[in-house]
């Protein structure tokens, strides 16, 4: 009899920061990430299938621009909910209000955001293999060995 592996979901294990290939590892040390001191501290290999979560050197600078995306449409989904459920005015103070809301729920979810914008920048670069337990890992290219 055949046992059928259910595929995790990719936007579950990008949400919730687990390792692309096998979906299962924790990407990040500590699973809090209000836990200022480790916010981005990464497991150096997948705890689940070993994949090395540092591609290359200086594999995480383009989540700069990931985490930017991220912070953009969370203030304008903000803004929006801000118009539709209370409204603009230049006759009152609502405008510096929603500002001064906006600015700081951003800082807010910043640990979240960067985070996030590690996980699907690796996500994009590291495949799912349903069958992980069975390939050989392919090592990264231009990694600097550590001595």
């Amino acid at each position: 009899m055949n046992k059928q592996v259910k595929t995790p979901n990719y936007l579950i294990s990008v949400l919730t920061n687990k390792c692309p290939r096998c979906r299962e590892g924790y990407l990040f040390k500590s699973t809090n990430a209000y836990d200022l001191k480790n916010t981005v501290e990464m497991n150096e290999d997948c705890p689940v299938c070993k994949q090395p979560t540092e591609i290359e050197v200086g594999f995480y600078y383009g989540t700069s621009y990931v985490s930017y995306a991220l912070s953009v449409a969370f203030l304008v989904a903000f803004f929006v909910a801000w118009y539709v459920i209370i409204g603009f005015s230049i006759n009152d103070n609502r405008l510096f209000w929603c500002l001064g809301s906006s600015i700081a729920g951003i800082i807010l979810l910043q640990p979240l955001l960067m985070r996030l914008s590690r996980s699907m920048w690796l996500s994009w670069f590291v495949k799912f293999d349903a069958n992980w337990k069975n390939h050989e890992l392919i090592q990264p290219e231009r990694m600097i060995k550590s001595d």
